[in-house]
């Protein structure tokens, strides 16, 4: 009897660590789970007792090899599924940031720079108002929620004794990486054409009234029209980080799957 509750035991046990690496690269590259606002042992404590509960789950059925080879080799799997999935979900928020980043260098407030309280390095100020207002968003559609459902689905589709295609997850990846610079342009653009069609407009009056001043006056009319479409665009981008946070949840679930 007891050599069998032995070897459950470290079953459960092998089990738990391998769900920790799933787990762990979504509190090192996910948005909300890897906040610098958040202490370190705060996230750890949640980490643990989110493997805790995803552990029965997964092990279910299953026995793990305890071998130092065939452990190793199934902890560098986890860790790459949970790599894979984590990085898809943090594209969203680099293409946030990548926006706000945009239109600081376009506005000119790039000339000024703050510590980020969400990555802990040094960020323009509207990169770091869009980074809060995503994080708000996320918080109000309960996207921790949402992250933590589709990494417990990855189980499904990519069980801890399964071996996925690295090829297709890291098309996903890829796909993903891609997308950024797309979203960013589509996040920014309708602050980025008013402030273009500011500069032109500038630009055609230094052209009539060449002894004006235009710098001195086209500065803060920038700054002015940027802020103005900012606040007037915040619905719409409220609405359109909610729809590609639960696309981006979906896509990395998918990218898991296929890779199954």
């Amino acid at each position: 009897m007891r050599p069998l509750l032995q070897q459950v035991g470290e079953n459960q046990v092998a089990g738990f660590v391998l769900v920790l690496g799933r787990l762990g690269p979504m509190f090192l590259l996910a948005p909300l789970f890897s906040s610098r606002i958040v202490p370190m042992r705060a996230r750890a404590v949640a980490a643990v007792a989110l493997a805790v509960g995803l552990s029965p789950l997964a092990v279910h059925g299953r026995t793990i090899p305890l071998d130092a080879l065939g452990f190793g080799g199934l902890m560098l799997k986890e860790i790459l599924v949970g790599l894979a999935y984590a990085f898809v979900i943090a594209s969203v928020f680099a293409a946030v940031s990548a926006a706000g980043s945009l239109l600081d260098t376009l506005v000119g407030f790039s000339y000024g720079s703050l510590v980020d309280p969400l990555t802990g390095t040094q960020s323009t100020v509207l990169a770091q108002a869009y980074g809060l207002f995503a994080t708000m968003v996320l918080i109000v559609i309960g996207g921790d929620r949402l992250m933590i459902f589709g990494l417990a689905r990855t189980y499904d589709t990519v069980p801890l004794l399964a071996t996925p295609s690295l090829r297709a997850m890291t098309a996903g990846v890829d796909h993903a990486f891609v997308s950024i610079l797309g979203s960013a342009l589509a996040l920014a653009a309708p602050v980025v054409i008013a402030l273009v069609i500011t500069d032109a407009a500038f630009g055609a009056v230094s052209r009539v009234v060449p002894t004006l001043n235009v710098f001195a006056l086209g500065f803060p009319a920038k700054i002015a029209v940027g802020l103005l479409m900012i606040g007037a665009t915040l619905p719409f981008a409220a609405n359109w980080i909610s729809d590609q946070m639960q696309s981006s949840v979906g896509a990395a679930f998918h990218t898991i799957a296929r890779a199954g």
